[in-house]
């Protein structure tokens, strides 16, 4: 994993969390127990802290940033869907964000919630509790059902076994070693 100090301030990651090496961990972050972050995610603590609560997952190009002196923090359970930007926002227990969502400062997003893919949730929105927001600007639209809530816990369920399975069976292999013979053609 690729963790960067900044002006003497150094990322911490639990033991149990995996996070790939090809993502950027840059200073004032902490990644609970549990936890997943993807191949190029980006994570910088530099302006201010970003908090990662256990079991959360953070997918493949994800941007984590903040404002000077904020924090940026993901309560328990939190996912974060492929190529999102969450800048300054504050995602309670059990919220999912959508692939390419943006979350901006100073929102919150309700426990249990859910930001729809592609959405764009602007500076200080208050997300109600267990509600699907969509659009650009974001708008809740509705409450979620109990399966809709079922099927986000599974999901980052899935993530939580993957953070565990990934931290014993991923590595690096050499490319000649990964493609298969050439076989020789007798004409």
């Amino acid at each position: 994993m690729a963790l960067y100090e900044y002006r003497g301030v150094a990322p911490r990651v639990h033991a149990t969390a995996y996070v790939h090496s090809s993502a950027s961990v840059i200073g004032d972050v902490i990644v609970g127990a549990g936890c997943y972050i993807g191949p190029c995610a980006s994570l910088r603590g530099d302006f201010g802290a970003i908090r990662i609560d256990e079991e959360s997952n953070v997918q493949d190009n994800c941007t984590l940033h903040v404002g000077h002196g904020k924090t940026c923090w993901l309560g328990v359970r939190s996912h974060v869907g492929h190529g999102a930007v969450v800048h300054g926002a504050r995602l309670v227990r059990n919220v999912l964000i959508g692939m390419n969502a943006v979350v901006m400062d100073g929102v919150t997003i309700g426990e249990s919630a859910i930001v729809a893919a592609c959405t764009f949730v602007k500076s200080g929105m208050q997300v109600p509790a267990s509600t699907l927001v969509v659009g650009v600007p974001a708008r809740v639209v509705r409450m979620l059902t109990d399966g809709e809530l079922q099927a986000k816990i599974n999901a980052t369920n899935k993530y939580c076994e993957l953070a565990a399975l990934s931290s014993v069976t991923i590595r690096a292999i050499d490319q000649a070693a990964s493609l298969p013979a050439e076989k020789s053609e007798n004409k």
